[in-house]
């Protein structure tokens, strides 16, 4: 610690010995340093507040209508944005900054010095946004954040209304894709189904039911078939026997025919176990007793033909005719059901042959149906979806769906506020002192002088035998006195004069 304190008790002295180069050096920084501050341009400063209010009653309106955007988003982004390259080679457009710029790299400099001194602020609760400018020209601040504020509204106006109209003309190229793609499909199920409507449902009817009908029409006309034959034999075997007793009041009882007997008790228990399942509508039912009756029937004629007298002129009884009409016209009756009954066994026979290719036309036919609503689906889809890209447009541009209130217009600023000059004399002042110093001190290193016997005997590593002290003459005294004095008053010199540019200043 004593060591320390010689050494700057030892630099003090040596400072103090050279004090008149450090009164220059302080005189000579403090007035280049105060003559830089005064020459510093006036620094202006303007801002401009801007409220925007985001809670439109359309939005709610028409949240499910269309895709509502997001203001507050597109508010944010425009202001982050706002610094752009192209925003502000606008605003220099605007404000004739980029006359005189006149080669490429001024340009580009009077490009980036703009850039630095915009600054751009906001707030995340109440959407209250802040654009400040600094410049030496006070009219050029007011004009620059003008500029700015307009391009943010103007931007935010914008909003992405020409992303809707991409997005609008991407809908109608796709559409047109789509009303091609529907039309040929459309085409596509039009020309299957003419190719293959034999084997298509119609009118809700599938091939299986188609069969079915089939099966059941074949079965009823050889039913009709089996009934109009019945009928046949009944007419040849009365017209082969004995002419029939017309007017008799009581019918003879019939005799005892086993086989037709047989035939009836089967047919009637067929009857009856049919009954237990199904009702009296039923085909098999109807058919099994229009049977019934028409064995009855042959029945009572071969019975009457046992009976039948063989009388000689029956070839010419008028009822004779009359069944040989009648067997005429069974004949003909026999013959049309038999040919419908081929009829419909050649088509009921196509139908089970072509039955194997149905379930590869209804694959086929699903396919293509499937693709026809996959189209028509996207197509509607496309539809609407445009509508909605094109209201959407309608609402990022309108001035309904936010507000911009200018809270603080950007006015000429009257009073400067940069540069703080009293700050930087104080600082200038500082400096000099300390180069003043400082410069002494390094003569002081560079000429050095021993003040004691201690200091000696350190750099020499000799002893030292003895002192000679300093007996100053009266003269010199004087000279002493009038270099102290000269010491003060050119100090003193130098803080007035930082109290007079601060007073300046101050009076500025």
């Amino acid at each position: 610690m004593e060591d320390i304190v010689k050494q700057v008790l030892s630099s003090l002295q040596g400072i103090w010995q050279y004090r008149w180069y450090a009164v220059v050096v302080m005189w000579l920084v403090a007035t280049l340093g105060w003559t830089k501050v005064m020459l510093l341009p006036d620094d202006y400063q303007t801002t401009a507040r801007v409220f925007v209010d985001t809670q439109s009653i359309l939005k709610p309106l028409l949240a499910g209508m269309t895709t509502v955007p997001n203001l507050e988003q597109q508010v944010a982004i425009m202001s982050r944005t706002l610094l752009s390259r192209p925003n502000i080679e606008r605003v220099m457009r605007m404000v004739d900054m980029d006359v005189a710029a006149t080669t490429p790299r001024e340009h580009e400099q009077a490009l980036e010095t703009l850039m630095s001194k915009i600054r751009i602020g906001g707030t995340a609760n109440y959407d209250i946004y802040t654009i400040s400018y600094n410049h030496s020209d006070p009219a050029m601040v007011r004009d620059v954040v003008q500029s700015l504020l307009t391009i943010f509204v103007e931007g935010s106006f914008k909003g992405k209304r020409g992303d809707s109209e991409k997005a609008v003309q991407f809908i109608d190229e796709q559409i047109k894709i789509y009303e091609d793609k529907l039309l040929a499909a459309e085409n596509s199920v039009k020309e299957f189904k003419l190719k293959n409507s034999f084997l298509l449902p119609r009118q809700g009817i599938d091939y299986g039911a188609q069969v079915l009908m089939s099966n059941d029409a074949l079965n009823n006309a050889r039913l009709e078939l089996r009934e109009l034959e019945q009928a046949r034999a009944a007419i040849q075997s009365q017209i082969s026997g004995d002419e029939p007793i017309l007017g008799a009041e009581l019918a003879p009882a019939l005799p005892d025919n086993p086989e037709l007997d047989g035939r009836i008790s089967v047919l009637n228990k067929n009857l009856d176990a049919l009954l237990l399942q199904y009702t009296e509508q039923h085909p098999d039912i109807v058919s099994t007793r229009r049977l019934i009756a028409i064995l009855e029937e042959r029945k009572k004629q071969e019975a009457s033909q046992r009976t039948a007298s063989s009388d000689p002129g029956k070839n010419y009884s008028p009822m004779l005719q009359q069944l040989k009409v009648a067997l005429a016209e069974a004949e003909a009756r026999v013959a049309s059901a038999r040919a419908r009954v081929s009829e419909l066994g050649m088509r009921h026979q196509h139908l089970l042959a072509q039955s194997q290719a149905v379930p590869e036309v209804e694959s086929q036919l699903s396919q293509l149906n499937r693709d026809y609503e996959i189209n028509k689906e996207n197509y509607e889809k496309l539809i609407s979806k445009r509508e909605a890209a094109k209201l959407s447009g309608d609402l990022s541009s309108t001035t309904e769906m936010m507000s911009f209130k200018i809270i603080d217009p950007p006015t000429v600023p009257l009073r400067p506020v940069g540069p703080n000059r009293p700050l930087l004399f104080s600082l200038v002042l500082a400096v000099a002192l300390a180069a003043g110093a400082a410069t002494a001190l390094l003569i002081s290193q560079v000429r050095p002088t021993y003040r004691n016997p201690a200091e000696l005997r350190d750099a020499t590593g000799l002893r030292v035998l003895g002192g000679v002290s300093m007996n100053w003459t009266a003269p010199q005294k004087v000279r002493r006195l009038r270099g102290r004095i000269g010491f003060s008053a050119g100090v003193a010199g130098l803080l007035m004069s930082y109290g007079g540019v601060m007073a300046f200043t101050m009076m500025r």
